[in-house]
């Protein structure tokens, strides 16, 4: 009976905050889902209902799991949004999916740089360090807008310990930028890099950051042996 009741709790867990009372009630689709059903149905269901080939649905499920999770320790204000950058993929290949959870829709699939010190093509190397030049892996938080010396940016807020609490400090922050588009790519062969920031096509950037600013989760994802083994969200 015991553990019967720890599998229904699991299963409990608020994804959508948009329709969830300050009271904790559970009133809405997405929440039901997940009590009807398994995490796993649930993500499948999901994936499907967008139709992104492109996007891994193992992917998907760390981005949902930790997501989950910052949900529960009341992390994210805008729970409708969930932002999913994937840099195991080629810089040339659009690496960065915007959903809305509530309407299962895929709002944004776009172009996103990684750091100089990254990698070249492919991203490799990640740090949490001040002045490495390289992108910080794991989950993050969204926070204000700001106008600096890239421009309309978004300021985010790292909430992994081991891999990106020192973002903010060090200016990692989503701004659009003019290396970040299809003719740098024909002329390059791959996208330009940033100084560690998740750059985007400077004709997209001021929409992209009206839809995930002040508060909701975004997800830098690469298979690297050291985040998946020491990431307390994703495991």
């Amino acid at each position: 009976m015991i553990k019967l009741l720890f599998t229904i709790s699991l299963f409990l867990l608020p994804v959508s905050g948009k329709n969830f009372a300050n009271n904790g009630t559970v009133d809405n689709n997405v929440s039901d889902i997940i009590v009807k059903h398994n995490f796993n149905k649930w993500s499948q269901e999901l994936f499907e209902e967008i139709d992104e080939t492109e996007l891994d649905i193992e992917v998907l499920k760390k981005a949902l799991t930790g997501y989950i999770k910052l949900k529960e320790k009341n992390e994210i204000e805008r729970p409708e949004i969930l932002s999913i950058v994937d840099f195991s993929k080629s810089s040339s290949k659009k690496r960065l999916f915007i959903i809305d959870i509530d309407n299962k829709k895929m709002l944004f699939k776009e172009l996103v740089a990684h750091g100089t010190k990254t990698g070249v093509e492919f991203a490799k190397f990640f740090s949490n360090k001040r002045y490495s030049n390289q992108s910080s892996l794991g989950f993050y938080v969204t926070g204000r807008t700001y106008s600096g010396k890239n421009g309309f940016s978004l300021k985010l807020h790292g909430k992994e310990k081991l891999f990106n609490t020192k973002a903010y400090e060090r200016g990692v922050v989503i701004h659009g930028a003019n290396y970040v588009s299809e003719k740098f790519i024909k002329q390059n062969g791959r996208l330009g890099r940033s100084f560690g920031c998740p750059a985007v096509p400077m004709e997209k950037n001021k929409v992209i950051i009206d839809v995930i600013k002040n508060g909701s989760c975004f997800f830098i994802f690469h298979p690297d042996k050291n985040y998946l083994k020491y990431s307390t969200l994703v495991n």
